[in-house]
Order: structure tokens, then sequence, then C-alpha cells
């Protein structure tokens, strides 16, 4: 299994657990509005507001909050405006890090970034020092405990759906960045229940590294997630057979 699947495994563990905390709504919140502020506030017309709303839904945030959030993005109800920013950064061994944020203190957000990367062995880079690394792609992740890869594969793939692969009790789904909702909504519509579709940045090759940089790479990955300003990571490692 792969660096990069253990870290989406341990993420999407992550995330189920912060629900019950508020944090992941409060992300999913931020999202919306951005998405909103962005592109309006029409779902048909918005595929990022779109893909954020299906994915609160997913979480079973209130439909209240949903609308709230859609109506401060686009300026109907007042509320605090955020920045998106992306860093570009190297991690423990070299490994290349993509760290998005949403934040309402730029100055603050940089200084905690900074500070969590030196901490934990890493540092900031250039502007697309690590970003032609990447190319952007859709994930929907589905509980493999409930579904097969061929019953995800069959619901999913007259709507674009490209590729299922299992990732512990995970089912991640491939596609067209803008091809999510239509997959997502497939899915639905055959009996599968996604957890969480998002579009997101996928490293076109892998670095190896060894056992122990690994650990290192996924306590600082831990720490950066831990921040509220922090809206998704992307990394390109792999754990080295041993």
């Amino acid at each position: 299994m792969s660096g990069h699947n253990k870290w989406s495994s341990i993420k999407h563990k992550k995330q189920k657990a912060d629900a019950a905390r508020g944090k992941v709504f409060s992300r999913l919140v931020k999202e919306i509005s951005v998405a909103a502020r962005e592109g309006g506030g029409d779902l048909e017309s918005n595929s990022r507001l779109r893909v954020a709303v299906e994915t609160a839904k997913s979480q079973n945030m209130p439909s209240d909050n949903i609308e709230r959030a859609i109506k401060r993005g686009t300026g109907e109800l007042e509320g605090i405006s955020y920045e998106e920013i992306i860093y570009e950064a190297y991690g423990p061994g070299g490994v290349a890090i993509i760290i998005e944020v949403l934040t309402d203190n730029k100055n603050r957000t940089a200084a905690d970034v900074r500070h969590l990367l030196s901490k934990h062995g890493g540092h900031l880079g250039s502007r697309n020092s690590v970003a032609y690394m990447f190319n952007r792609v859709g994930k929907i992740t589905i509980d493999g405990t409930k579904y097969s890869e061929e019953q995800v594969l069959e619901a999913g793939l007259d709507a674009g759906l490209e590729d299922v692969q299992k990732m512990d009790d995970l089912i991640v789904a491939s596609t067209m960045p803008s091809d999510v909702f239509d997959v997502m909504k497939a899915l639905v519509e055959n009996g599968v229940v996604p957890d969480s579709a998002e579009v997101t940045k996928e490293p076109e090759n892998y670095i190896t590294l060894s056992s122990r940089e690994a650990e290192k790479t996924i306590e600082l990955l831990e720490a950066l997630e831990e921040s509220d300003d922090v809206q998704a990571i992307h990394t390109n490692f792999e754990m080295q057979e041993e």
C-alpha cells in the first residue's frame, strides 16, 4: 500500500471523527462560502459549490447551515471573508506537499504553517516548485465494508467513473474533475451512498520513503491537518517495502 493511500485513509478516518467535534463542518462552511463568492450561489452553474454542498450533505450538515454559508458567500448575509492561499512545501526525505488554506488572517496562517513545517522537518518551497507534479482529479470515497468495488464500478461507470481502488476499509472512485457530481449522483441512484466527494490533486509520480521518513511525514501531515485554516493537503510519498 502506498504512503499516499495510507495518508488518504488516515485523513478520511480523522474527518469522520472530527465531524463529531465540528471541525469538518467548519471547513465545509468555509469552502461553501468561498465557492459561492467565486462562482455564485447557483448549484447548477457552479460545480465547485455543487460538490461542496453534496459533500456537506453526505456529512449530515443541516440544510440551514448550508444555506447560510451560501448566502454569506454571495453577500446576502454578513460574515467573515476568507482568502484562499496555496503553500508549496517539502517534507522529510524531500516529499512534495501542497497545503491549501482558507484564512481570515494570512499573516497568522503563514506563520503557523512555517512553524509546523520547521518543527517536523519540512520547509516552504517557491511558487510552482511542487505544484507541477500534481494533476487535478475527482475523488469519491465509499465505505468498503458496505459495498464492493464491483458494485461501485457498475453503478458509476456510465456517468464517467474511471477507476476504483480499495484502501483498507475504503473504496476510492476516481473521475475527471468535471464528472464528480454526475458520478456521485449516479452512485446514489444505483444504491451506493458515498461518504464524501471532492476535486483534489494527485501526484504524477511517487517517491519512496523509508519507514522512519514516512512516520515523520505522517506526523507533519497530521499536525497540519489540526490547523483550523488548512482545508486540504496533497503529497506524493509511498512506503518502502520491508
